[in-house]
């Protein structure tokens, strides 16, 4: 069996984090949308190829998170895009859950799918040359929202995800997402974020996952996205800290934060305050999707002659998350790139 503490202490190794390249299907159709380019198989291949084949970004990008098409598919060449991450180091993950559907009886909730028939996805899933995976619960807070009963049962399908992972020899990323949709202030989002992690690691400690083998990967604590005061980036890393320490054992080897709808240069800053006042247990890391990759797809643009281009972009802010995990990205990376 591999040792799972160790790769999960691999995939947070100092300077490096996560790529999420595990969009669904309508997920990067909407992002090829914004560049008019069709969602063919094909285009998709092509574009997450240009990602993974660029030179240098193993220094700053540790794992990437795939879609089942993604862990399927060959470069043009030939070559399993699998095994080009692994030729560079870097560690294959997987998205294991079918989406988040409507929650019984709280019809303005959500509850992820996916339980039923994962032990047996996860077993292929490890032998097509994954060695972690990721399952994303969605919370959002609204009016009298989110509940117990949402935040509950969540939880469980989080813990019983991990423990299955686990059991397969794949580390587990547990993802509760407190969406940043609203007009809430941040401390609505520090009271859920608790709430959420309370209910998540008492889960988890039930079902017998260990906490050494696991990624844990939030939100930050921030303000709603329509919220007319929004919080500075010292204060988004102050709040994010303090929920944290309140609530996140000291076992867990690091955090992965999502991105979430913030902009490229401003989820890199937070997660670089955040390391400048450290003095927490975890590595504190980012596993990004759109913050990585909205300039590489715009420099991209579906164009083959403009491959170089998409890398440059995409090298420049793996380059700039890798500083922020050692609190030291500045503004002047920006500039000179």
């Amino acid at each position: 069996m591999p040792d799972l503490a160790s790769t999960a202490q691999t995939i947070v190794a100092p300077g490096k984090g996560i790529l999420a390249a595990d969009e669904s299907s309508p997920t990067i159709e909407k992002r090829f949308k914004s560049i008019d380019v069709p969602s063919t198989e094909e285009n998709r291949r092509d574009y997450r190829e240009m990602l993974f084949r660029t030179t240098g970004a193993e220094e700053f990008i540790s794992g990437v998170i795939l879609f089942d098409e993604t862990i399927r598919q060959n470069a043009a060449d030939g070559t399993p895009l699998v095994k080009i991450l692994e030729d560079k180091g870097i560690i294959p993950g997987i998205k294991v859950d079918t989406g988040a559907k409507q929650l019984a009886g709280s019809p303005n909730e959500k509850i992820t799918e996916g339980l039923d028939g994962l032990r047996d996805r996860l077993s292929e899933y490890r032998g097509l040359g994954a060695r972690f995976a990721k399952w994303r619960a969605v919370i959002s807070i609204g009016d009298g929202i989110p509940s117990d009963y949402c935040i509950d049962t969540n939880a469980h399908a989080l813990a019983r995800y991990a423990a299955l992972c686990i059991e397969a020899g794949l580390v587990p990323i547990v993802e509760p997402e407190v969406l940043m949709d609203g007009g809430h202030p941040i401390e609505r989002c520090n009271e859920a974020t608790e709430r959420t992690l309370r209910a998540v690691f008492a889960e988890l400690a039930a079902q017998r996952v260990p906490l050494e083998q696991i990624l844990l990967k939030p939100n930050m604590v921030l303000s709603g996205k329509e919220c007319p005061k929004q919080a500075s980036v010292r204060e988004v890393a102050e709040a994010t800290i303090a929920c944290f320490k309140r609530v996140v054992p000291a076992a867990l080897p690091g955090i992965v934060f999502l991105s979430g709808g913030q902009s490229d240069e401003i989820a890199t800053a937070h997660l670089n305050e955040m390391n400048k006042i450290g003095g927490v247990p975890w590595e504190l890391s980012f596993s990004y999707g759109r913050a990585l990759q909205a300039p590489a797809l715009k420099a991209w643009a579906g164009k083959k002659t403009h491959v170089d281009a998409g890398q440059k972009a995409y090298y420049h802010r793996a380059r700039c998350n890798g500083a922020a995990r050692k609190g030291a990205y500045s503004e002047s990376m920006e500039k000179a790139a």
